[in-house]
């Protein structure tokens, strides 16, 4: 059955009462950021993990995605990654867009009040020496050449096959008990399962280059649309920089050549001049798909980053949006593996993550149509928009909300406590403690008044972290792994707690 036809809105579930004494091993095929981060979580949870990948293990610096969002580095630093990438990144706590906007990222309710300027290899990087450590096993040069699904029969659990050509064009079945494609827009996995791609094609004939620059921009990053051109200028941190512009006028195929004077033109007409570019090593054409599909599952095979979702590459959001499906699908994973959870909980990755990825779809689409702007009606409510949101502050904390990934809520049962689906921001725990400190290991922090405990880790050892507020607050919060809230009441007992961890815990 595919379980993303029947979602379960609500985050409860029901506990298992036998755990299994040994998870069974989970394929991950991709080792993009959104795959490295879900193997090293799986991994670092004591769950089997191998990673198939048809690249060979050197990590390419031609990086498409150069921005972490803050609720991103938020999941990095649950991980205790944080701190890593913020040293070799570049941090921007604000950002002009159409001449006029500037988005303003200090007054973020989390502890990064920026974006970080850092190239998708590097992140990378991290990830992987991560995934390495926590042990996960890499299949480089691996091609995944088909998935199939074998259901449970005779008290035997499911199970999934994926069927891949290695080195040297040998074949071979790996088995496993979940499979996620995180392979990208192209994903095989997503085709063995039969699931459509459906969308379109927004831009087309997108320049993209890498170049040294003559001239130093005034900003780290440089964004502009102008009459018929658009531009986007990044650092690599190495000497080079990233160059993404767009011509109305010039609607070739990807395939057609393509020279150092046409980037440098289109930079002119958007940015105003075009710093000197120089000795590019690397030029190239593509075109900007937006696509959903329509179901993240199908039985035992999850879809991941690129291969669930594509977008636009206006406000950075792809990378992190997958990130952040990673960071929403593993503990899931980890906690019915390991006997925590009934299989019902991995329903709710499609409800909760289907919505963000239709959102963020919306939202960076309308970003580069209004970036496209021509006749004088859009323009006209591109001006509008841009004065809207410099001058209305709710207006502009709910959208700077979506693009940094911190104002997504998930759905909650009716009748649930208002904080439920909530991100919860980093917040100060007693004893000088923080709640994404407490959240390591994968955890699930419950934070109460004072020193209530209501003997809540019992049992639960190595799961759950009891802490308590900083301050004077009375509410009881259940955090889950990924900083969402599972539960909380402003009158807990110690019989609604218990039942509350019983439920979501395990």
């Amino acid at each position: 059955m595919n379980g993303a036809r029947h979602p379960n809105p609500s985050p409860s579930l029901t506990p298992t009462p036998s755990p299994s004494p040994r998870p069974g091993p989970v394929i991950v095929v991709g080792s993009g950021p959104t795959g490295l981060l879900l193997a090293g979580d799986l991994a670092a949870a004591g769950i089997p993990v191998t990673l198939v990948e048809k690249r060979p293990r050197r990590i390419s610096n031609l990086s498409r995605a150069f921005v972490l969002h803050a609720r991103t580095l938020e999941h990095f630093d649950a991980r205790g990654l944080s701190d890593e990438v913020e040293a070799v990144g570049r941090p921007l706590d604000r950002l002009r867009l159409f001449g006029r906007l500037t988005v303003d990222l200090a007054d973020l309710p989390s502890r990064f009040r920026h974006l970080l300027v850092l190239p998708q290899y590097e992140v990378e990087k991290v990830l992987e020496r991560r995934a390495v450590a926590a042990g996960v096993e890499f299949r480089h040069e691996t091609e995944t050449v088909g998935v199939r699904q074998q259901p449970a029969e005779s008290g035997a659990e499911g199970a999934v096959t994926v069927e891949v050509r290695g080195p040297g064009g040998k074949t071979e079945a790996l088995r496993a008990a979940y499979v996620v494609g995180a392979d990208g827009m192209h994903s095989t996995v997503r085709e063995a399962v039969g699931l459509p791609f459906p969308g379109r094609s927004a831009i087309r004939s997108v320049v993209l280059a890498d170049v040294r620059l003559a001239e130093q921009p005034e900003t780290l990053l440089s964004v502009n649309a102008v009459g018929d051109a658009f531009a986007f200028l990044a650092p690599f941190g190495d000497g080079y920089h990233r160059v993404i512009g767009w011509h109305r006028g010039r609607n070739v195929p990807d395939s057609e050549p393509l020279h150092l004077d046409e980037v440098k033109e289109i930079t002119r007409l958007a940015l105003g001049r075009d710093f000197g570019m120089h000795d590019a090593r690397w030029l190239s054409r593509f075109h900007s798909d937006e696509r959903q599909a329509p179901a993240y599952r199908v039985g035992r095979v999850f879809l991941a980053g690129d291969a669930a979702h594509v977008h636009t590459p206006a406000g950075g959001q792809g990378m992190n949006t997958g990130l952040q499906d990673a960071a929403n699908l593993s503990w899931k994973l980890a906690a019915v593996l390991h006997g925590h959870a009934g299989p019902e909980l991995l329903d709710t990755y499609q409800s909760e993550r289907h919505p963000v990825g239709r959102s963020v779809l919306r939202s960076s689409g309308g970003i580069v149509r209004l970036a496209m702007a021509k006749h004088p009606w859009t323009l006209a409510l591109r001006a509008a928009l841009t004065a809207v949101l410099d001058h209305v502050g709710p207006l502009r904390r709910r959208a700077t909300g979506h693009i940094t990934g911190v104002g997504f809520r998930y759905p909650a049962p009716r009748g649930s406590h208002r904080l439920t689906g909530t991100r919860v921001p980093d917040v100060a725990l007693a004893g000088g403690g923080r709640l994404y400190e407490a959240l390591r290991g994968g955890r699930f922090v419950l934070v109460t008044p004072d020193a209530e405990e209501y003997g809540a880790a019992s049992g639960r050892e190595g799961r759950l972290t009891v802490a308590h507020w900083a301050g004077g607050r009375r509410t009881t919060v259940l955090v889950r792994p990924d900083g969402h809230v599972a539960w909380a009441a402003d009158d807990a007992d110690a019989a609604r707690t218990r039942a509350a961890l019983a439920a979501h815990v395990g």
